[in-house]
């Protein structure tokens, strides 16, 4: 697909939360929005995938939202200088201060929306969360051959249907 033309319209953060019959495909789903995100065709600010094991133990991957990459990547410029200034403090200055960075960009999926979901998984299946801030609808073809069903999204309503089809 080629992103040359393609625009990416704001989407305001919207919450997309996919759930699938096997422990593995949110994993690959997630790994096809991942090479869209680096494509242009879409921008994430979080995502989580939760499966559970045949035995019903769930296991939460939440990967690290864009608020927190920022927040890391000035708390590691902001600790080395503060490093030089004032060696022991700097450092944990540094990490203090990336952290509330990150935290003062925003939160990312909600944990406690991410336990219900947990919690309504059958065993042996999967879920995906996605917050999206911007996307091209196109990047939803991407996800034909996965079959999922729509738990919750914030999509507008043409957009939702078109993840449906995808998804189908």
């Amino acid at each position: 697909m080629s992103t040359a033309a393609l625009t990416l319209p704001r989407m305001d953060d919207n919450l997309v939360v996919i759930t699938f019959d096997s422990e593995e495909e949110a994993g690959e789903v997630l790994k096809i929005v991942r090479r869209l995100e680096h494509e242009g065709v879409i921008k994430l600010k979080d995502s989580a995938v939760v499966s559970k094991d045949q035995s019903g133990k769930a296991h939460v991957k939440n990967e690290l939202s864009s608020a927190t990459e920022v927040g890391m990547v000035a708390g590691g410029l902001i600790g080395p200088l503060l490093t030089i200034f004032f060696p022991i403090a700097g450092i944990a200055i540094g990490v203090a201060a990336g952290a509330g960075i990150g935290a003062s960009l925003g939160q990312g999926v909600d944990g406690k929306f991410v336990d219900e979901v947990k919690e309504n998984l059958k065993p042996g299946g999967s879920a995906l969360f996605l917050l999206v801030s911007h996307g091209h609808p196109a990047a939803l073809d991407a996800l034909k051959g996965h079959h999922g069903t729509v738990y919750q999204t914030t999509l507008p309503e043409d957009i939702e249907d078109r993840l449906r089809k995808a998804l189908a």
